[in-house]
């Protein structure tokens, strides 16, 4: 499904079941998996890579090039970003290039992402900080807890779930 007032360039791929709210933009040569959720008003750039089930929320941006001008055509030096299957982004979150966000992480809304982030952490602030782990469920978790809502445990030193 796709919104009114959205922007898609050429050469972008789209997997199936997916949401793009109003006022999106998708810029050329980005990868969309298959059953995510961009929300209203998201600009994606060149060289990010969504996986399979990922949530973007309202006003997240992406960026492409470290240190643009205006005036200088900096296209040869744009760095990729890989979103992991699962990942949550939240609202207002700005995603500095070069970086990858693991499998069903969390980045608290309002947060600016300048490293990697494992799979199943949860970071937020400015600049964003690992803050604790999360299930694939995305509740909060704490080491050999049990996830009172699927179930599952998460054995965060060796990443054995």
């Amino acid at each position: 499904m796709v919104w009114q007032h959205v922007v898609i360039q050429e050469d972008v791929r789209i997997g199936r079941d997916c949401k793009i709210g109003a006022n999106a933009f998708i810029e050329k040569n980005v990868s969309i998996g298959n059953q995510v959720t961009i929300k209203n008003n998201v600009a994606v750039y060149t060289g990010v890579i969504i996986e399979d089930d990922v949530f973007i929320g309202p006003s997240c941006v992406f960026t492409n090039v470290l240190n643009p001008r205006s005036f200088i055509n900096k296209k040869s030096e744009f760095h990729p970003t890989l979103i992991k299957r699962g990942a949550t982004i939240g609202a207002n979150a700005t995603i500095l290039c070069g970086h990858t966000i693991g499998q069903y992480a969390m980045v608290g809304a309002g947060s600016v992402v300048t490293k990697d982030i494992p799979d199943y952490t949860l970071f937020f602030g400015n600049p964003a900080e690992m803050k604790g782990n999360v299930c694939k469920c995305g509740n909060i978790l704490r080491e050999g807890e049990v996830c009172d809502i699927c179930g599952c445990t998460y054995d965060f030193i060796t990443g054995n779930r």
